[in-house]
């Protein structure tokens, strides 16, 4: 588990600190502040490898990374990394990390990133792999790895899972349910055959009284059933090496998600994280089961979506924004909103108004007449000016329409 993580001279951020929460890390803030990078420090940490390109450091300075891991027993101490320029590497201790659990990175592409304590801490060989990375297409294909076929991909596991009768089917099952949009669940159809000449069937969904080939689905469909089946992949992947190794499986997780709205409609963005939640823990199998969850979002409907669930004890909001020409981080700002239109509004999206550039400015030109200020939006410098862009932007239901027609002594007019 993440306990804490502080980066100097590091990409946009002189000197950044974060404590990660137990539970539920929800990273917010406009584009090019580093979520994402964030996102790729907390893999870094965990598991001593880079899911994508190497973190680089600001052009002076020395510049480190130190964080704090927690392992299932005892918190360990703070490991430093101080990038090392002359072969642009960041070094690592040489003893051994905290074990974390299995961790789980939901890339933006579609790909995934893994590393499974029993496949990447436990084995003493030295062909052992530091992680596994799959690209988008090998979710879904499978992967080899130093001519080892490390995995089949979902479309050849999830067929072998259903026709065997195996209890993982159950498990996918379950998992899917989990994950599925209100009122809509996704369960798995019969396979059938897709392509001509090709010797093997596909796995399908149901969707309403239709049976769809999963390869067919809506990319937002498909990136859900990606991820299902990849939780799934990993907990039966890990108990198997566990066995094969004489260890005891590990119950925790840590998963980390860059902007899992992606594709999801906003009714399905607006349960998605508790879903997650309640997935893992349907995969638990013991009291110590635990997950970690960060994630990077622009989207207020996930930030709503957490508020029936937050706690204060086991979640935060961490919030990136640029100040004085550097990125600042800010946690504990947690605020329940309510109503989507609100977190747009609130300082965690930070917009004006919830309403195109053009209602904005329009409004923002009103308000400055009705307090006797002058207006700096251009063309919209009278009353009427003003009212007839109003007419324009604005529906008729509209919560500011009174207001004005009040302050403007129009009531009883025609808009």
């Amino acid at each position: 588990m993440l306990e804490s993580l502080r980066i100097k001279n590091v990409a946009l951020a002189p000197d950044l600190s974060v404590d990660w929460a137990p539970r539920i890390n929800l990273i917010v803030g406009d584009n090019g502040l580093g979520k994402s990078f964030l996102l790729d420090l907390a893999w870094w940490s965990l598991t001593r490898t880079w899911a994508g390109a190497v973190a680089l450091p600001l052009k002076d300075g020395a510049a480190s990374i130190e964080f704090v891991l927690k392992g299932k027993k005892s918190k360990s101490s703070a490991v430093v990394s101080k990038f090392r320029r002359e072969d642009q590497t960041w070094p690592n201790e040489a003893k051994r990390p905290s074990m974390v659990g299995i961790v789980v990175y939901v890339r933006v592409d579609g790909g995934f990133s893994v590393w499974d304590p029993a496949r990447n801490y436990w084995r003493k060989d030295p062909g052992r792999p530091a992680a596994y990375h799959f690209q988008a297409k090998e979710v879904w294909d499978g992967l080899d790895l130093g001519g080892l076929r490390v995995c089949e991909g979902l479309e050849r596991d999830w067929v072998n899972w259903q026709e065997g009768r195996k209890p993982i089917f159950d498990a996918l099952e379950k998992v899917l349910v989990s994950l599925s949009p209100p009122g809509e669940r996704l369960k798995p159809g019969a396979p059938m055959r897709l392509i001509v000449g090709e010797g093997r069937d596909r796995p399908t969904i149901l969707v309403g009284s239709q049976t769809v080939p999963v390869a067919l689905a809506s990319a937002g469909i498909r990136r859900i059933l990606a991820m299902a089946y990849f939780l799934v992949w990993v907990w039966n992947e890990h108990r198997a090496a566990s066995k094969l190794l004489g260890k005891e499986p590990d119950d925790r997780f840590v998963i980390l998600i860059d902007e899992p709205e992606t594709h999801l409609h906003p009714r399905w963005q607006r349960s998605i994280v508790p879903s997650l939640l309640t997935a893992v823990n349907s995969l638990a199998a013991s009291a110590e089961a635990s997950a970690q969850i960060v994630l990077a979002t622009h989207s207020p409907l996930v930030a709503a979506s957490v508020e029936p669930i937050f706690d204060e004890a086991k979640d935060d909001l961490i919030h990136l924004a640029l100040e004085n020409g550097q990125v600042k981080l800010q946690q504990g700002g947690w605020t329940k909103q309510g109503d989507v239109t609100n977190w747009l509004v609130s300082d965690t999206f930070g917009l004006e108004q919830a309403r195109s550039v053009e209602a904005e400015q329009a409004i923002e030109a009103a308000e400055a007449f009705m307090r006797g200020d002058k207006t700096t939006v251009k063309g919209l410098d009278s009353k009427s000016k003003i009212h007839k862009a109003l007419q324009r932007l604005l529906p008729a239901h509209d919560p500011f329409w009174p207001r004005w027609l009040v302050t403007t002594d129009q009531v009883g007019t025609s808009k």
